[in-house]
């Protein structure tokens, strides 16, 4: 009986399938991933089940309304992670993920009932982890700049003694820059060249998110104005220092167990080599004695 009721739903599922593509006029799926893969800037191997996702996603996504304000607030989202997806189908994408996880709970019924709650929470989480899957690589963008802010900034103090060229300032830090960095500073490079030099830095701000990339965007539009900056710029890389210490410490405390190893070690080290020196000076003195 579960054997028929199995094949029954994969049946239905397939036919269902097919009854709905013929409908909508999904391509096919040679057509899909040749049209993904030439969209896609990554040089990763498009995944069949990613290509009909996002072929159904594209197809529902005029169906949905999103509020003015959500939808450019998600729009600027998706653009700064560099997701070429629209705002409707970038959510109608992490629905349709999140419901095949919850269509498996039919059959999770009839075989297992007892696993079907495990299934819902499943859904539930792969729809969140889809939903926020923009804001996690803008996260992880925007913390990977914030590392490089202090050699940034360092970088800048002393550029400010001999010139006061911005452009030039990020023209010849751009070419040691990290590869997040490095792109960023080429946007802001090209949207200097071709329009205001302010509102390219404040654009530049807009696109990363970062309260700590704001107070050097503050200080490079001062000077612009005519500002000095040098104290400014000296006193902002003495805080990037201690923010950077400050995540370091973090960063260490979140893994007790390895630096725990390291320092009882050194500590090992330290007591062996205060008992070494204490006893070359107790031999000595019975040397002396004797």
């Amino acid at each position: 009986m579960i054997t028929i009721l199995t094949l029954f739903t994969c049946s239905f599922s397939i036919g269902a399938f097919l009854i709905l593509a013929d409908y909508f006029k999904v391509p096919r799926l040679k057509t899909s991933r040749a049209i993904l893969s030439i969209n896609k800037r990554e040089k990763k191997k498009s995944k069949n089940i990613e290509v009909i996702i996002l072929d159904l996603a594209n197809k529902l996504s005029r169906f949905i309304r999103i509020d003015d304000y959500k939808k450019r607030k998600l729009k600027a989202t998706l653009k700064s992670a560099n997701i070429k997806f629209s705002p409707e189908t970038y959510i109608v994408k992490a629905w349709i993920k999140a419901g095949l996880v919850l269509f498996s709970i039919i059959p999770a019924l009839f075989i297992f009932p007892l696993i079907s709650p495990v299934v819902l929470f499943l859904s539930i989480a792969v729809y969140f982890k889809e939903i926020r899957s923009a804001d996690e690589l803008l996260k992880v963008s925007r913390e990977e700049i914030e590392w490089e802010l202090p050699r940034f900034v360092s970088t800048i103090t002393q550029e400010l003694k001999a010139s006061r060229d911005v452009l030039s300032m990020l023209e010849t830090y751009k070419k040691s820059a990290g590869p997040r960095l490095k792109k960023e500073l080429d946007i802001t490079i090209a949207d200097m060249k071709s329009g205001s030099y302010e509102a390219a830095l404040t654009r530049f701000e807009s696109r990363v998110g970062s309260s700590s990339l704001s107070e050097v965007i503050r200080g490079l539009i001062g000077v612009l104005r005519g500002d000095n900056g040098v104290m400014y710029f000296q006193m902002l890389s003495h805080d990037l220092k201690q923010k950077e210490f400050q995540r370091l410490k973090t960063l260490a405390q979140k893994r007790p167990g390895k630096i725990r190893k390291y320092s009882f070690m050194l500590l090992a080290c330290f007591i062996l080599m205060y008992l070494v020196v204490m006893g070359m000076e107790i031999l000595k003195t019975l040397d002396q004695m004797f």
